[in-house]
């Protein structure tokens, strides 16, 4: 079985809508997911956008410790109870939609959706999007995403 990746708001390949943009809604995606590998304990889900003109591109969301027993996140939330939503670079948790630089070209944002061998990873709210990386390197047993995209023409 293949670990995949589906969502009602968002296509693979295809624009953000308005609703996934900072300054027009501001609302994580509905994402919904299937055949994870045996040994999964846990889900994890960021969202990246490597066009950032920053270094090291920019983390919109990361949230650990979904149960094993969730396969979907609705439009707009709630993260189950017990997981944990990273500060992404926005500076707080939760979730922070396309906002790239005026005339900057067009972005990609990564949602993916990790499984995870363990039911907990060792994060919290103040982690940011490279310490929830750096976790899911060593406990990742498979992973799905969508790569959408966003620009502001300014």
């Amino acid at each position: 079985m293949t670990f995949t990746l589906t969502s009602t708001d968002i296509t693979d390949g295809g624009v953000l809508p308005d609703a996934q943009v900072q300054a027009k809604g501001n609302t994580s995606p509905h994402l919904k997911w299937s055949g994870a590998p045996e040994g999964t304990k846990s889900f994890a889900i960021t969202c990246y956008d490597p066009d950032a003109p920053t270094g090291s591109g920019f983390w919109h969301w990361t949230v650990a410790n979904i149960p094993a027993d969730v396969t979907e996140i609705p439009t707009g939330g709630p993260v189950p109870s017990g997981a944990v939503e990273g500060r992404t670079d926005f500076g707080e948790p939760g979730f922070g939609g396309a906002a790239p630089p005026p005339g900057h070209g067009p972005h990609r944002y990564i949602f993916t959706v990790f499984a995870v061998d363990t039911a907990r990873l060792d994060v919290t709210p103040d982690n940011s999007g490279a310490v929830f990386g750096f976790n899911l390197h060593f406990h990742t047993l498979a992973k799905a995403s969508i790569t959408a995209t966003y620009e502001n023409a300014g």
